[in-house]
């Protein structure tokens, strides 16, 4: 198998050649970072209000994981069509349409009155989010260039912030009695008045309508499948923590209701703390290194919180996780889109494609053990995902 080095100089490959900036390097920096942060405070303000729509929609825990298939079924069913489009419009374009789009699509979440509309108003979300995460990604991609040093993880740490703000804004809100609906039209008007501002300031590729002429549905080879199955482990735990975190405090745990957004809310901002220190870990240990611990820094969070369900220990436990996650993804999509031969919005979105399915099955998954057995068991298996990326990694010579 051919390696491929993360740090390789690829100015003069065709397929990667980076695009002249209009703005100054640190200003698309900010522009990009801002985006990131503005997809992070959309979906978690979704995850926020979980438990008040399950509820609203007297909803079982197999109910609920049947209906959280539709979000990334969506994403899943995009995956092929984003990566062209990126490729054939660039990423500036795709996102400057799609980051209004994805916020009016969460403000539909508000409006689900049975549970048919909650599924396809998250179809429809994830629709649209998919098109989003693979342009901002390409973007991250892209300025990382300018900048010839990591800074991928710092950008999904901008991501993480927004999930930990998003939860303290839903705490708010549900504290306030302000009903989701409204909750996620001030989230509109916020992302909304983002890209207007930042837009421009994003790096202005014009896109490669040649290259996008490829098989609408190919299947990964080599090392972006390798890639896929760690991103894969890693975003199925991502997804148990955003769609069950809460409902796991409020019926595992017990905590008291201003309580329940605690587990998703410490889960994040650990995240967000790991991914802003993230490059420097990687730069002092390497990629192999960070990936193997992290894994068994998620499976030791996730058992902690199975074996003592109690509102401090747990609290520790969705920590850990949030810490074990923080630097997995962004790491396998920073490879992708410096590989040598694939440009980097098709090489993201097979990454991403094969990487969601982990979200596709994770909160289901949970949902049908807990309708079996017990929310705490689903949370055991999640908890063994952990182990299976520390030990996958070692098998992928081109992560250093």
């Amino acid at each position: 198998m051919e390696e491929i080095n993360a740090n390789q100089d690829l100015s003069n490959n065709p397929v990667t050649k980076p695009v002249l900036a209009v703005s100054s390097p640190n200003r698309i920096r900010l522009a990009v970072s801002l985006f990131y942060f503005g997809q992070g405070i959309a979906f978690a303000s979704w995850a926020s209000r979980i438990p008040d729509l399950k509820h609203s929609l007297n909803l079982s825990d197999g109910a609920l994981g049947s209906i959280l298939l539709a979000l990334p079924l969506g994403q899943l069913l995009t995956m092929p069509v984003s990566g062209r489009l990126v490729t054939k419009y660039g990423s500036k374009k795709i996102l400057t349409i799609t980051a209004p789009l994805y916020v009016l699509a969460l403000s539909n979440l508000g409006l689900a009155t049975a549970p048919w509309h909650l599924a396809v108003f998250l179809f429809l979300f994830g629709v649209i989010g998919n098109m989003c995460n693979i342009a901002v990604n390409t973007q991250g991609s892209e300025a990382e260039k300018l900048f010839g040093r990591p800074i991928m993880t710092s950008f999904h740490g901008a991501w993480s912030i927004a999930g930990f703000s998003g939860a303290l804004v839903g705490l708010l809100m549900v504290n306030l009695h302000i009903i989701p609906y409204h909750h996620f039209w001030i989230i509109v008007v916020l992302i909304w008045i983002n890209v207007l501002l930042n837009h421009k300031h994003l790096v202005p590729g014009k896109g490669s309508p040649n290259q996008s002429k490829t098989k609408l549905f190919t299947m990964p080879e080599g090392v972006l499948l390798q890639l896929g199955i760690i991103g894969f482990c890693s975003m199925a735990t991502e997804g148990a923590m955003f769609d069950w975190s809460g409902v796991y405090f409020k019926d595992i745990v017990k905590a008291p209701s201003s309580l329940v957004i605690l587990g998703y809310a410490s889960f994040m901002v650990m995240m967000a703390t790991g991914r802003f220190v993230g490059d420097k870990i990687i730069a002092k240990v390497g990629r192999k290194r960070t990936i193997q611990i992290s894994g068994l820094i998620i499976s030791t969070g996730m058992f902690l919180s199975v074996f003592f369900p109690f509102v401090v220990s747990a609290t520790f436990g969705f920590m850990l996780v949030g810490i074990g996650v923080s630097s997995i993804v962004p790491t396998v999509y920073s490879v992708a889109g410096k590989n040598g031969k694939v440009a980097p919005g098709i090489a993201i979105a097979i990454v991403s494609s094969v990487s969601y399915f982990g979200f596709l099955m994770g909160p289901p998954l949970i949902g049908y053990i807990s309708q079996l057995s017990s929310l705490r068991y689903s949370y055991g298996v999640i908890g063994c995902f952990g182990l299976l990326v520390s030990f996958l990694v070692t098998k992928i010579s081109a992560v250093d």
